[in-house]
Order: structure tokens, then sequence, then C-alpha cells
């Protein structure tokens, strides 16, 4: 067979085309194509008029092999998609600090008192912290191991102070085997993002520390969490930050508890069938919010990413709103 050239014109939405072949068919919204089965060349992007004499005989004859072309509207995944992959990126994110932290407590439990557990209490109690939080067998047991190699130090616990934007405070919580590295890469995210370090002391008297349980709002209405929490003698239930691009699965609730009735509070949630994430141990929450413009709000939380993808760095808390 002859291949044939078209001159077409498509001015609709994106299109679907098949086509049987020699004869193929290409149409490219808003452009002017010439097509043959074997070259392709794109002659106007301006309007184009042609008189009816010039219509290829092979459009009028009616024995054109090709299919039907039908239009259809645009499906856009994109945004969905992605924001389910930063969820997902976020838990693991969240789950990989959780092992890691648990990794360095059980490193310097050991280097204090040894692998027995019979005989070193610290090392029983972060076992059983890490049983509470669903940290896995291996984790720890790679970390008591890692402990015994020549070489490896015991971690240090550190405090950060840092300004950010619209008056904001953070406190950073690190542990680390090399001080010295750990300052230094800190400074160096705080300054490149604009925030200032803060004198020891000035920050850290606007938080208490305190347990924490976090509930998807999808998992548990308000009611529901503060009757749980009045009958285990939790301290509050607080209410989900709100970010623009938040959707509900990305928003929770916190209930507020202490070391004394944490264990409760879990218990009564597992017998209510609510799914709940505990914290890391204990975390810091502020006395009082301070709320800032979009802008600052988009600047500090930057900031605090920056700063948690530091290895070192456990956990970073704010007194945003």
């Amino acid at each position: 067979m002859v291949a044939f050239r078209a001159v077409l014109h498509l001015q609709t939405l994106p299109i679907r085309v098949s086509s049987t072949r020699p004869a193929s068919l290409f149409l490219h919204t808003h452009r002017y194509c010439l097509l043959n089965t074997r070259s392709l060349s794109f002659v106007s992007s301006s309007p184009l008029s042609l008189p009816p004499s010039s219509e290829p005989a092979a459009f009028s004859n009616g024995n054109l092999p090709f299919r039907k072309i039908s239009t259809f509207h645009p499906v856009c995944m994109g945004r969905r998609s992605s924001k389910i992959a930063g969820r997902k990126e976020a838990q693991n994110a969240k789950k990989a600090k959780l092992y890691s932290r648990m990794g360095k407590e059980v490193v310097s439990a050991v280097k204090k008192g040894g692998p027995n557990v019979t005989s070193n209490p610290m090392l029983a109690a972060i076992l059983e912290k890490a049983k509470e939080l669903d940290v896995p067998k291996d984790i720890v047991e790679r970390n008591i191991k890692r402990a015994s190699e020549k070489g490896q130090e015991a971690y240090i616990e550190k405090v950060y102070e840092v300004y950010g934007y619209g008056g904001v405070s953070m406190v950073v919580e690190v542990s680390t085997d090399k001080v010295h590295r750990s300052v230094a890469k800190i400074r160096e995210v705080v300054k490149d993002c604009g925030g200032k370090m803060a004198d020891s002391g000035s920050v850290t008297f606007k938080f208490r520390r305190v347990r924490v349980v976090n509930i998807k709002v999808t998992d548990a209405d308000k009611d529901q969490l503060l009757s749980i929490a009045l009958d285990a003698g939790a301290e509050d239930v607080i209410e989900p930050s709100t970010y623009e691009d938040d959707t509900e699965e990305d928003r929770y609730y916190k209930i507020v508890g202490s070391s004394d009735n944490y264990a409760t509070i879990l218990s009564k949630l597992r017998e209510e069938g609510i799914n709940f994430e505990p914290d890391n141990g204990s975390e810091l929450l502020p006395n009082a919010t301070i709320e800032v413009d979009d802008e600052a709000m988009d600047l500090n939380k930057e900031l605090m990413n920056k700063l948690l993808e530091l290895d070192d760095v456990d956990a970073v808390y704010t007194d945003q709103k």
C-alpha cells in the first residue's frame, strides 16, 4: 500500500488514537501535523484554513482502513499519588528515627552495664520500652552486639536550642557518639535555613516533658478520645494542627499523659479497637503556642525537616501553632 500524508487540525482535549497499518494517524493538541508511515513533521502552530478541494482523496472515498477516534477527559492522579507517597515516606522516616534512637539507647546501656539483662537494670528498662514501642527484636539484638565492637563509643544525649521565624522556638534532641560532628552539622543547617542558635536555657523552659499517644482523626472522634483520656487519668486531648496541604490522613489527635498512666491509656485504646502511634519514650509539648503567617510557617517547617534529616538528631520540637 502507498503511504499517504494528511493535514490534521485538532482543537479538543487530549485524545487517544488507534489505527490500523499501514496508514497511521497522529493527532497532537493544537498542532498541525504531516504524517506518513515513515516520517513526521510539524507544519504550523497557527490556525490554517484549507480549501475543500485540497482535502486528500483518501479521506473522501470512505475506504481508508482506520478506527474510530474517541475523546476523553484527562485523569489527574499526580497530586493524590504524591500525597500518598509523601505520607508513607514520612511514616517510614518516623519509624527509622524511633529505631535509631532505641538502638543508641541500647548501645549506651550495654556500654555502661554490660549485655546481661539480669545484672543491667538500665538495659532491662530499655528492652521493656522497646517492646512497648513495637521495636523489632532484631534491631535490639543487633545493637547489643554492636555495643561490644571495638571502637564503638557510648552515645551522649545533647539538647540544642534554636530560634526560627516569627518568634518561634525549637528544641533539638540529639544522641551522638561524636559531639563536635553533631553540633557542627546542626549549626550549618540552622544557618543555611535562616534560623539562629539560642543560648542554653533560653528556650527549654517554654516546654514540658510528657508521654503522648498519637491517633489519626480518621480513626476516632474527639469525644471518644476524651472519654478514654478521662477514664485513664490522662492530662488532655490536643486538637491536630492544620496545614494548608494536609488531608485528614496527615492529622493526629494527641492524648497527653505521664509515665504513670501511659500503659493504661494504651490498654484502653486497644480495648476500643482504635489504632494509635506511641511516642518515642517521651515528647516535649509547648506551654503556649505561637501563631505565625504562612511564609514563616513554611520556613520553620523546612528548618525542622532539614534538622530531622541529620542522623544524630532524634527529635525536633517547636512552639509554633
